[in-house]
């Protein structure tokens, strides 16, 4: 088949104001702006936040032995982020050394 069969084979099967059609509006249409980082954060839970801290892998490994130890006596819920606020409602801010 020659170059000019195959565009006229194309021509009976394709419509060019379908094909126009959906380009624009799917392939060349404008994207959605995104939403102003104000807005995104309403949306977001307000009681709590992620972050991230650093950790020993040593201190890491004792925190995760920890979790599963309390799994094991049938504390499915517990979490590396459950454990350390339970630590940190104990923790006596007097008693804290100074070299911490």
């Amino acid at each position: 088949m020659s170059d000019r069969d195959f565009r006229s084979a194309a021509a009976k099967v394709l419509d060019r104001e379908e094909v126009e059609g959906v380009l624009s509006q799917s392939f060349y249409a404008e994207r959605p702006r995104a939403m102003p980082r104000s807005a995104r954060a309403e949306e977001r839970p307000q009681h709590y936040k992620v972050i991230c801290i650093s950790m020993y892998t040593e201190d890491l490994s004792k925190l995760d032995a920890m979790v599963d130890a309390l799994k094991a006596r049938g504390l499915t819920k517990a979490n590396r982020s459950a454990l350390i606020r339970y630590a940190l409602a104990g923790v006596d801010l007097d008693s804290v050394p100074k070299g911490l």
